[in-house]
């Protein structure tokens, strides 16, 4: 990490900083799992990377936006809204840090592109070094694929990897056509 940010006061206390209550039976780093279908560790991983966004949020000097994995972080913080709202803000970032969402439209999608482009770089500034892929993708991902994502319960659908998709559906077709050629031959 660079030697400002670990250095300062604002990455002190987001390092030691834990979302929520620290007894409940569900914690915060758990419940972001499970909403995500995330392992733990990857789920405290993307919690590290919400402290650097926030961090970045402070300090880089213009609008940030986060990645889909970091968004998703910040929107459970915020159904937290005791905790962020009279703790977090006010003790640990020092100033409220509000959540908007995009009007929607060209202008809209073009500035939130370049928001993010400038975030990926004020990171790279702020830690010394570049964002882990798997949680901060670059620009073109963030906004073309990941905004098609949607939740889906998994008792009520089956989900496939697109691959496994289509490599199962030739199968199917393949046993069918030998099937019916078997059928034919016979009869």
């Amino acid at each position: 990490m660079g030697a400002t940010a670990i250095s300062s006061d604002l990455w002190q206390r987001l390092a030691a900083y834990e979302v929520g209550p620290q007894a409940a039976t569900l914690s915060f780093p758990a419940r972001l799992a499970r909403e995500n279908r995330w392992d733990h560790r990857h789920a405290e991983r993307v919690i590290l990377e919400y402290k650097r966004f926030c961090y970045l949020a402070c300090t880089a000097g213009h609008e940030v936006t986060p990645s889909d994995a970091v968004d998703q972080v910040w929107h459970l913080h915020l159904t937290y809204s005791r905790d962020y709202w009279e703790d977090f803000c006010p003790n640990i970032l020092g100033a409220p840090l509000h959540h908007g969402p995009t009007a929607g439209g060209q202008v809209e999608s073009e500035r939130y592109y370049d928001q993010y482009a400038s975030t990926l770089a004020s990171y790279e500034n702020a830690f010394g070094e570049s964002p882990p892929p798997d949680i901060w993708p670059d620009a073109a991902r963030r906004f073309g694929k990941d905004p098609k994502a949607f939740r889906v319960n998994p008792a009520d659908v089956m989900v496939l990897e697109r691959q496994h998709a289509i490599l199962g559906a030739i199968g199917w077709v393949a046993l069918g056509v030998i099937i019916a050629v078997l059928l034919g031959v016979i009869f």
